[in-house]
């Protein structure tokens, strides 16, 4: 028998491992991105005060949680800093 069964695992665990992977790409607008725009620094602050900046834009039209437009990828690398080290991802857990 042939079909989806008779193929090895690791085969269908690499094509969806694939699959994924081709979620993750997204393309951002020309017009997003702004070489005099919010750079690097301003991507760490936002990313910090992410979930603040993400409760008040739920009740505030005029708050966003990232800015549009932005000087790109530096401004992007800045967000996941500043998510990642210095805001909700940065805490910390104890193990007993």
């Amino acid at each position: 028998m042939t079909g989806f069964r008779a193929l090895p695992r690791r085969a269908v665990a690499a094509a969806m491992l694939a699959l994924a992977l081709t979620a993750c790409v997204a393309e951002q607008a020309a017009s997003a991105v702004n070489p005099a725009g919010p750079g690097f620094l301003l991507g760490v602050w936002h990313g910090f005060i992410f979930p603040i900046a993400w409760i008040v834009s739920l009740f505030v039209d005029n708050i966003a949680v990232y800015a549009v437009p932005n000087n790109g990828g530096w401004y992007d690398f800045g967000f996941f800093i500043g998510i990642v080290f210095l805001g909700v991802g940065a805490r910390s857990s104890r193990r007993r």
